[in-house]
C-alpha cells in the first residue's frame, strides 16, 4: 500500500469527510441503529392522544423499556408508534396511556400477553387500548364551554320563564325567581369567572413545568425516609445505652455515697487549711525561687558541687597577690 504522504490529498480529504459524516450520522441516529439502537419499533391505535408526548416513557410493570417515538393521526383515530428494547411483546398485548404524576405527565404502559411475538408491521388495535380521563383537560374544557354561554341572553330567558310562570304556586314561582338570581348574579361575575379559569389554567401549565422538579423533590424525601429507617436501629441503640449509662451512675452514687461523703468532707478540710495559711504558702514560694536557683547554679556543671569557701585559710599564708583585697569575693579574672 502506498503511504499516505504520497496520495491524492484531494481524495484522502473527500474519504475523510465521508467517514466523518457516517461516524456523526451513526452517533445522531444511534437510537435507530439495528445493533445498540432503542429496540424493536411498533404502533398502537388510540382513540386519542389524551395528551401523550413523543419521548414519553414506555413501561411494562412499572418498569422502563423504551420510549414513545411519534403521535399521528391516521383516520379516525391516532397512532401511537414506540420501541421498546430487552423485552417480550405478545400478540395480545394490551397498551394503556396512564397519568404518571398529579400534574399530567403521561406514560405508555404495556402489559405483555400472548402465545406468539407481536408482528412490528401489525399495529395494536383499538380494541386492546385505553386512554385515561384527564382532569385537567375536562376543567379546560369546561371553562372553555362556559365562556362561549351568552349568560345575559340565559338571564333574560328565565326571567321570562318567571313571568310566564307567574300564575303558578308560589313555591314555583320562588324558583323560577331563585334561578333568574343565579343566573344574574353568574352573569356580573362572568369576567372574573373567565380569569379564574384562565389563572387555574396557568397554574397547571406552571406546576407540569416544574415536575421534574417536583418528582427529585419527592426522591430526595424518599431517600431521607429510607435513610433514617436504615439508622433507627443505631438511634434505638444510642438511646438506650445512654438510658442504661444513667442507671449505672445513679447506682454507683448511691452504692458509694457513705464513702464519697467522708472523703468529701476531709477535702474540704484539707482546702480550709490550704485558705488558712495562703500567705504562708506565698512567702515560702517566693523564698524557694533563689534557694532553688543557686541549687541548681552549684549542681548544673557536672556530677559535683560547684562551690567556693571563703575565710578557711588565714590570709598571712596565703602567697602575695592572691586572694581578695577586701571580703570573701571571689578573684575576677
Amino acid at each position: 500500500m502506498k503511504p499516505l504522504s504520497e496520495r491524492n490529498p484531494i481524495a484522502v480529504a473527500i474519504v475523510g469527510l465521508l467517514l466523518l459524516a457516517l461516524i456523526a450520522f451513526g452517533v445522531f441516529d444511534s437510537a435507530n441503529l439495528p445493533i445498540i439502537g432503542g429496540g424493536t419499533g411498533y404502533t398502537a391505535y388510540f382513540a386519542e392522544d389524551a395528551g401523550l408526548q413523543a419521548g414519553n416513557e414506555v413501561r411494562v410493570a412499572g418498569v422502563i423499556v423504551g420510549r414513545v417515538t411519534g403521535i399521528a393521526l391516521a383516520g379516525n383515530k391516532v397512532a401511537v408508534t414506540f420501541k421498546v428494547k430487552g423485552t417480550w411483546v405478545g400478540n395480545t398485548t394490551r397498551a394503556a396511556i396512564k397519568i404518571k404524576t398529579l400534574l399530567g405527565d403521561k406514560f405508555l404502559a404495556l402489559d405483555p400477553t400472548g402465545t406468539r411475538a407481536q408482528n412490528p408491521a401489525s399495529p395494536i388495535p383499538l380494541s386492546r387500548t385505553t386512554s385515561p380521563y384527564d382532569v385537567t383537560q375536562a376543567f379546560n374544557g369546561l371553562g372553555q364551554e362556559v365562556s362561549q354561554i351568552n349568560t345575559v341572553q340565559l338571564g333574560k330567558s328565565l326571567e321570562t320563564l318567571s313571568e310566564a310562570f307567574s300564575g303558578t304556586p308560589p313555591y314555583t314561582r320562588a324558583a323560577l325567581r331563585g334561578l333568574a338570581s343565579v343566573s344574574q348574579a353568574i352573569a356580573s361575575r362572568d369576567n372574573q369567572l373567565s380569569g379564574l379559569l384562565a389563572g387555574a389554567k396557568n397554574v397547571t401549565g406552571a406546576l407540569a413545568g416544574e415536575d421534574a422538579r417536583f418528582a427529585k423533590l419527592l426522591g430526595d424525601g424518599n431517600l431521607l425516609l429510607a435513610e433514617l429507617r436504615q439508622r433507627q436501629a443505631a438511634i434505638h441503640a444510642l438511646l438506650t445505652g445512654t438510658q442504661a449509662l444513667a442507671i449505672q451512675l445513679s447506682g454507683l452514687v448511691t452504692d458509694n455515697q457513705a464513702k464519697l461523703g467522708p472523703a468529701l468532707q476531709a477535702l474540704n478540710q484539707v482546702t480550709t487549711v490550704l485558705v488558712a495559711n495562703q500567705a504562708n504558702l506565698k512567702k515560702a514560694l517566693a523564698l524557694a525561687g533563689p534557694y532553688y536557683r543557686l541549687l541548681g547554679n552549684a549542681l548544673g556543671n557536672g556530677r559535683w558541687f560547684d562551690t567556693y569557701l571563703c575565710g578557711i585559710v588565714p590570709k598571712s599564708y596565703l602567697p602575695p597577690g592572691t586572694g581578695p583585697s577586701t571580703g570573701c569575693e571571689p578573684p575576677k579574672p
